[in-house]
């Protein structure tokens, strides 16, 4: 093969050997875009799903904490009404108590 061909064919295959390289490198930025797309997509669903729970999370504290005062609120409801059925019924008592011992001051400043 005379010389100028073999120079030929040599620089033909750095040529395409520089394309292939080209065309590698392209795919590689390619390949590496896609990742971070899907990695960002991945981590807005992650964040997503994540903010999901916590809402959840947050409506189901809530509830209990309604319930909770709800209970402490006719606990109280209860114990105000046993005092206030307790006094009336003690009204009675204390009027006569007051009224003996009125009785009494007054026997004794006579």
């Amino acid at each position: 093969m005379p010389r100028p061909e073999v120079l030929k064919e040599i620089k033909e295959a750095e040529q395409r050997a520089d394309e292939i390289i080209a065309e590698a490198e392209s795919d590689r930025e390619d390949r590496i875009a896609e990742a971070r797309t899907t990695a960002d997509e991945i981590r807005a669903a992650a964040r997503e799903e994540a903010e999901e729970h916590a809402e959840q999370r947050l409506a189901a504290a809530d509830e209990e904490i309604e319930d909770r005062r709800e209970e402490l609120l006719e606990a109280g409801r209860a114990t105000r009404q046993e005092l206030v059925d307790d006094a009336t019924e003690r009204v009675d008592e204390a009027v006569e108590l007051a009224l003996e011992r009125f009785e009494e001051a007054v026997n004794a400043q006579t």
